[in-house]
């Protein structure tokens, strides 16, 4: 304990060259945060675009539904399985949906980028829970008309509420914003889908969404389906669709940001290695002394990896509770694995803040080891020698 204080008070006499070395830690810190919080918020957006009790079917080896076909024989095949729940009235909780990718320009930045247009039902609606018409209406059917999630109504142009967006040979008109709880489906339009088959030329499903009568029944379910040879699909629950889309834009994140984040601990380090190795040579009097009144090389040792463990705390605390802030800064990125557009959010959690916290400290351990090394090995006979 004693070693301890004499640890703080000494970071505390030499303000600077602390508050630096803090500033060094906090900014490596931030950025490593910001890293995964950038990857866990794109796949939390993906993964709670899906329902547990929902299944997806696509084409067998299509990966994606933008790759797929679904012909309305094996359709009507899918939604007569005993494991689709039904509703009141006997019909089946599924529908098929079409998804195709335009091109459109950003409001900011006049870039063009890629906007999913999907084409759904009445029952995709019942299917989604979280879906929620905030402003305007839905779309009339047998009309031009569509209706836009929010993300991609404020950062398209066109995409906005009483606003019309030209493909598929057609002006559609965008007469409502949806919002769906923060999923994906926020960065898409929807419209009716026989409309949009025939503006595409596109008479066949991308997809099959049903809702299980019991989550358990999935398995069953999917042997029963991808063992049909009539059908050639892929069954997946639908969470597990979704995360499976964000595996390559996360891993590109991750690895390009930790290499930055190496790069910059590294400089934090040799900042940290450079004021402990100062503070060593300000207070060879000071460790003699230590050493005179009986204190151990080890615990020498320990009160200068302390300090620097100090240093790499403050700092880490510091990065952790700026990179918080940035769960209010929203962000837009090309999906890899469908190449759309997807707007989402930064997002902190636990696991974060343990792995940056682990990160400060071993920045700190490293940092200040050789120094306190050099501490612990003085001789009291040379370090209470004066100048």
């Amino acid at each position: 304990m004693l070693l301890v204080n004499y640890s703080y008070k000494n970071l505390l006499a030499r303000k600077l060259t602390s508050i630096l070395t803090v500033f060094g830690v906090a900014l490596v810190v931030f950025v490593f945060c910001a890293v995964l919080m950038l990857s866990n918020g794109l796949r939390e957006t993906l993964v709670s675009t899906g329902a547990d009790s929902n299944a997806i079917v696509i084409r067998r080896a299509s990966q994606t539904e933008l790759q797929s076909i679904i012909f309305r024989d094996m359709a009507n095949i899918i939604k007569a399985d005993p494991a689709v729940a039904r509703d009141t009235e006997g019909r089946p909780l599924a529908t098929g949906e079409i998804l195709v990718l335009i091109s459109k320009y950003k409001r900011d930045s006049n870039e063009p980028s890629n906007v999913p247009v999907r084409g759904v039902t009445e029952m995709s609606i019942t299917l989604r829970p979280r879906f929620e018409l905030v402003e305007g209406r839905m779309w009339q059917p047998g009309t031009s008309e569509i209706i836009a999630g929010s993300k991609v109504a404020g950062s398209f142009r066109g995409c906005g509420l009483g606003e019309t967006v030209r493909f598929g040979m057609r002006e559609w008109t965008v007469v409502g914003i949806f919002e769906a709880g923060g999923t994906g489906f926020e960065s898409e339009l929807w419209g009716d889908v026989d409309q949009l088959m025939d503006a595409f030329g596109r008479p066949v499903f991308s997809s099959i969404t049903v809702k299980l009568g019991s989550p358990s029944e999935f398995e069953t379910m999917r042997a029963r389906l991808e063992g049909d040879p009539r059908l050639e699909v892929e069954v997946n629950r639908e969470k597990k669709y979704y995360e499976d889309q964000s595996k390559f834009t996360t891993v590109f994140i991750n690895a390009m940001g930790l290499t930055i984040s190496i790069i910059f601990s590294l400089g934090a380090i040799v900042g940290a290695m450079i004021t402990m190795y100062a503070a060593v040579a300000n207070r060879t009097v000071e460790i003699g002394t230590l050493r005179a009144l009986g204190f151990s090389r080890t615990a020498v040792l320990w009160a200068f990896l302390v300090e620097s463990m100090i240093l790499a705390i403050t700092g880490g605390l510091i990065g952790v509770t700026a990179a918080a802030f940035l769960r209010l800064v929203e962000v837009s990125t090309t999906n890899w694995d469908t190449f759309a557009e997807l707007a989402f959010s930064f997002e902190m959690s636990g696991s974060i803040v343990v792995f940056a916290m682990v990160f400060a400290v071993a920045m700190g351990l490293v940092g200040g080891f050789l120094p306190a090394v050099r501490a612990a090995r003085f001789r009291i006979v040379n370090a209470l020698r004066t100048k």
